[in-house]
């Protein structure tokens, strides 16, 4: 009855060990999958920055040309409104990049979470 026990208790330490190591597998699986959204967010954060300064840029440009001449004058309505689109654009990636690196973040609780419990074990 020893030896079986002894085995049975093998046989669980082994089920366990086997669970734990394909636990930290996926575990660093997401971890490279959070380095790589938050490459990806500082990337677009960085982008929507630039772009801002762009459409800044390009409003102040066309008003310079503006008043150099009446047909320029005549679209610049039309310039400024697309300027605005476009700011309120990066204005709404930058939202999105914003939530992706809060989901990040959530997300790396989450697994830190999930690592003790692992480990509790």
């Amino acid at each position: 009855q020893t030896a079986q026990a002894t085995e049975e208790i093998s046989q669980q330490i082994g089920n366990i060990q086997s669970a734990t190591t394909t636990a930290v597998t996926a575990i660093k699986g997401i971890d490279e999958i959070i380095s790589k959204i938050s490459e990806v967010t500082t990337s677009i954060a960085s982008a929507v920055e630039q772009q801002g300064a762009a459409t800044n840029e390009i409003a102040q440009n066309v008003q310079q040309a503006s008043s150099g001449t009446q047909e320029v004058s005549s679209n610049i309505g039309g310039v400024n409104q697309a300027a605005s689109e476009t700011g309120n654009a990066a204005g709404q990636v930058l939202e999105a990049a914003s939530g992706l690196s809060r989901d990040s973040e959530i997300l790396k609780q989450a697994v830190q979470s999930f690592l003790q419990e692992v480990r509790a074990l």
